[in-house]
């Protein structure tokens, strides 16, 4: 939001059930606020959807804490809550830019193969936009009901484009990280959030790092000033994106779990001049204690970003070391003491 203000040539109606990533802007003339869910207001939600040029659609359930013990909303939010945008873009000839997830692709095909199977090449593990198959688990695996759901919802998009002539762009995020991305649980607000955010909490209280089985997944992490630089390229590019899976990822990023929480305790210790806090433990723990029942996990997610240098002339540019060390100063600044 910030960028696209800052930017000078738009204009803004932003909906949200919260306020707190939006009080920053309170008073900026461009900007126009709906609080509150779009299927209490549907009236005022078409009129903003036919005055705008783009609609860009973010508004999703994307905690994995939840995929298993609130499944339900999990699918009604990211599938149902959302159709009603896509009909009315499509009805009112205004532009989509719909946000899906890079868990559409579930695992990758070499984490389902036999040890000493069929060898594969290293490439076999890239997430290409417009290649790489979806392979999900079982039913019992109720961590893949936001995956799911969210692949619906984009062939529902692409549907509308070939029979209503709809004007979409889909946005395949790979694990991006950045100020102001999540809350502290028990110290902003209550639950488990996504792996930065407990990996923080940890590090402000000086507990220990817990790493879900182990922490052997990797994630290639991308810094939200390089995704929003992408996203406005996009929303100035309609005839190059029209049409268009992005993935907004930074292959150069990949680390294991394990790796990132080693990277940002360091970081976090050279922040706070305090060589102490490299004693802080990981400690393993299993995906059944951390999520419950059900959960399983992308054992690699590695972006193919051919399409957006492509298309958009784009590259991402922060490393990880800058992305995490930008990331952990801004709770640093916001919590400067220790919290107990």
């Amino acid at each position: 939001m910030d960028a696209l203000l800052r930017d000078g040539g738009f204009r803004v109606t932003g909906w949200d059930r919260e306020r707190v990533r939006t009080t920053h802007l309170v008073g900026d003339e461009r900007f126009l606020f709906r609080h509150g869910d779009l299927r209490d207001r549907p009236e005022i939600l078409e009129s903003d959807i036919g005055d705008a040029d783009v609609v860009v659609n973010l508004a999703a359930l994307c905690n994995p804490s939840l995929y298993g013990t609130r499944t339900i909303d999990v699918i009604e939010s990211n599938f149902l809550h959302a159709e009603p945008v896509v009909r009315l873009c499509a009805a009112m000839g205004t532009r989509l830019v719909h946000f899906s997830t890079s868990e559409v692709f579930g695992r990758t095909l070499r984490s389902w193969l036999p040890e000493g199977g069929v060898p594969l090449p290293d490439e076999a593990d890239l997430f290409e936009e417009n290649r790489t198959p979806y392979l999900l688990g079982p039913l019992s695996s109720t961590r893949w009901s936001y995956a799911c759901a969210k692949q619906l919802m984009e062939r529902l998009v692409e549907a509308y484009g070939r029979e209503r002539n709809l004007s979409w762009t889909i946005v395949r995020p790979f694990n991006f990280l950045g100020p102001r991305m999540d809350y502290l649980p028990g110290i902003e607000a209550e639950g488990v959030p996504r792996v930065l955010a407990c990996f923080v909490r940890a590090l402000v209280r000086r507990d220990p790092l817990l790493l879900v089985d182990g922490g052997r997944a990797r994630r290639a992490f991308l810094h939200i000033d390089d995704a929003i630089d992408a996203l406005v390229r996009i929303l100035r590019r309609p005839e190059e994106s029209r049409g268009q899976v992005f993935h907004l990822g930074h292959p150069g990023n990949e680390t294991d779990i394990r790796g990132l929480a080693t990277t940002m305790r360091r970081i976090w210790a050279e922040l706070r001049q305090d060589p102490s806090i490299l004693a802080i433990p990981l400690r393993d723990v299993p995906s059944s204690e951390f999520y419950g029942d059900g959960y399983d996990d992308s054992d690699r997610r590695l972006p193919s970003i051919g399409n957006a240098r492509v298309r958009l002339d784009w590259e991402p540019r922060l490393d990880l070391e800058t992305t995490l060390r930008r990331t952990l100063e801004d709770y640093h600044r916001r919590f400067p003491e220790k919290e107990r």
